[in-house]
């Protein structure tokens, strides 16, 4: 592991705390007028997701973790599991739905992705800004309503349900935001 200060701490940097992976998600560097300089951390457990907020003094060491990222394909899911494939070396492992989290709403069967990968676990996935997915349900829209503006529930391939414009129809690829799971356009 190599050994990092405090002053060089980045938001999204990974750590090694107490034996827990935590992420940087905010810090700041304050030097009152009395006394040492120190640096306050908002930090996200990389396992749980839970958010704390700990301050070290300023140059004390931390130990930086290694986060490997891997490009691996979705095969299949087996059961409730996804296996994935190690583009690079052919391994099969499988992911619990948890461990993925959100990503399981835009991963779909043979499609690439970026695993984030501490030692020999998942601790994430890298996603796209956007994906291209199909619409398998919709409601057909109705002509004449073009109201500027609204919207109808469609559920895609992997799922996931979004609100769409009314004349998105039946079997469409429409691309979608994957940081708020909003419509974007058609694809």
């Amino acid at each position: 592991m190599p050994t990092i200060t405090t002053n060089d701490l980045k938001n999204g940097m990974t750590l090694e705390l107490d034996r827990d992976l935590v992420q940087v998600v905010d810090f700041q560097h304050v030097k009152p007028g009395k006394g040492h300089a120190f640096v306050r951390t908002t930090l996200r457990n990389v396992r749980t997701g839970s958010v704390v907020d700990r301050t070290f003094r300023a140059g004390e060491k931390v130990q930086r973790a290694i986060i490997d990222k891997r490009s691996m394909q979705f095969l299949y899911r087996d059961g409730a599991d996804y296996v994935l494939m190690d583009d690079q070396t052919y391994d099969q492992i499988q992911v619990t739905p948890t461990t993925l989290g959100d990503a399981t709403n835009y991963m779909v069967e043979q499609g690439t992705t970026l695993i984030l990968m501490y030692g020999d676990e998942v601790i994430g996935v890298e996603l796209p800004a956007s994906v291209e997915l199909v619409i398998t349900e919709t409601e057909p829209g109705l002509q004449g309503d073009r109201v500027s503006g609204a919207r109808k529930p469609a559920t895609l391939e992997t799922g996931l349900v979004v609100q769409v414009p009314l004349f998105i129809e039946l079997g469409e690829r429409v691309k979608v935001d994957t940081r708020s799971g909003d419509y974007l356009s058609r694809a």
